[in-house]
């Protein structure tokens, strides 16, 4: 089979290059990102799912702040640049850059994601100056000069949709998007257009309402039509009936309160599992007394359906505190989740599990599960870095589905 060749910028954990890799129709020349625990935990999916020898990994997937764009593609790092990030890299890396890594090699496509708290409208909702002054506002740029340099046939830029409304300056940031790749002769939907690549990772077989919006973009001039790769990408919605939280996680062994609060160390423990094959990353959190009335008088009286004030009310009977924020959900068996966020690092409150009988929020694994993650993919860090770098990912069925969307037009061009 003829695999096409992918860089992933802003790689995360590794959801977008574990759903192209999954096709067998790519292989992943490198992966950037700057935070240890996505780098250390995709390095590792390299090593014991794709065969990559560990110091093949280490050079492959690159720890390094993408804005630092002339280092990270020819190498020759400075004194501090080597201080921060040179032990944790390959030592080709830190003196040949990517350029050294690709060593002449075609790339065929770029993908990625940016940060996109910055373009979210809850996390505008939440900024005392609505993100404007985020520097994330700006690190499509760096992906627009990585795809000047490698000049790929096609670029995949993923993204939330409050991207469509995110104006940090005078300029739209989706105005500034299309001026930045027209500028270096991509062609990408205009902005007006925009809004129509916005896809729902539940048509990709996860589990999950999770709207992105998908920008493509080709070479201006070339032999690829803008429009088939979306028409592809529609194609491959699933026929399928949508999964469900029940199909994603109602088989993981139950977690159910003891009897007594004990302690692991100094860690108080609320939970436990009283049959089925213990599950890497499948241990909840501490849920004392209170946590587990509430979650039961939430479940027993069906509050998803509640009015706002019937939530602010069972809220202030239980904790004694009042909120106009409603921080409480569960999750329902027989829908898909809702978006799976990095908010769980701090509390698992808008996903509380389903089932009466265990009173206790979803965990690392079953998040992992809800992002369509394969069981055996390892997450490394601690508890509340796992649940962030799961959250920020990619789902790995919908990265798929794109992956054999933009195969399709490829191989058709061949």
């Amino acid at each position: 089979m003829n695999k096409f060749t992918f860089i992933d910028l802003f790689a995360g954990c590794g959801g977008l290059s574990e759903g192209f890799l999954q096709t067998g129709m790519f292989e992943g020349l490198s992966h950037v990102e700057w935070e240890s625990p996505m780098v250390n935990t995709l390095r590792y999916r390299l090593v014991k799912k794709w065969k990559h020898t560990e110091e093949d990994a280490r050079k492959r997937v690159i720890k390094f702040d993408i804005q630092k764009t002339e280092e990270l593609l020819h190498g020759n790092w400075n004194e501090e640049t080597k201080k921060i990030y040179g032990q944790e890299n390959h030592p080709d890396i830190i003196t040949k850059g990517l350029d050294g890594l690709i060593n002449g090699k075609t790339v065929d496509l770029i993908i990625g994601g940016p940060p996109c708290q910055a373009y979210s409208i809850a996390g505008r909702a939440q900024s005392p100056t609505g993100m404007k002054d985020d520097y994330r506002n700006f690190l499509f740029e760096s992906f627009v000069k990585i795809v000047e340099h490698f000049k790929p046939k096609v670029f995949v830029f993923e993204n939330v949709p409050g991207l469509l409304s995110a104006c940090p300056g005078e300029i739209p940031v989706r105005i500034r998007i299309y001026n930045a790749f027209k500028a270096i002769g991509y062609d990408i939907r205009t902005p007006d257009n925009l809004k129509k690549s916005v896809y729902c990772a539940e048509d990709f077989d996860v589990p999950q309402k999770r709207n992105r919006i998908i920008i493509i973009g080709t070479k201006h001039d070339s032999k690829y039509d803008l429009e088939e790769f979306y028409q592809s990408l529609t194609n491959h919605k699933s026929k399928g009936p949508i999964k469900t939280v029940r199909e994603a996680i109602g088989n993981m062994p139950a977690l159910t309160p003891k009897d007594t609060i004990t302690k692991d160390g100094r860690r108080n423990v609320s939970h436990e599992q009283l049959q089925g094959k213990v599950i890497d990353r499948h241990e909840p959190r501490y849920h004392g007394p209170r946590d587990q009335r509430l979650f039961t008088e939430w479940l027993g009286n069906n509050m998803n359906r509640a009015s706002q004030e019937e939530k602010k009310a069972i809220y202030t009977h239980i904790t004694g505190h009042t909120s106009n924020h409603i921080k409480y959900r569960n999750l329902e068996w027989d829908k898909p989740s809702p978006t799976i966020v990095a908010h769980l690092h701090k509390d698992g409150y808008m996903f509380i599990h389903p089932d009466i009988k265990q009173l206790r929020t979803i965990t690392i694994r079953e998040a992992a599960l809800l992002q369509s993650f394969p069981m055996d993919y390892a997450f490394l860090g601690s508890t509340p870095y796992c649940y962030k770098i799961i959250g920020n990912a990619v789902p790995v069925n919908f990265a798929r589905g794109i992956a054999e969307s933009i195969y399709e037009v490829l191989i058709s061009k061949q």
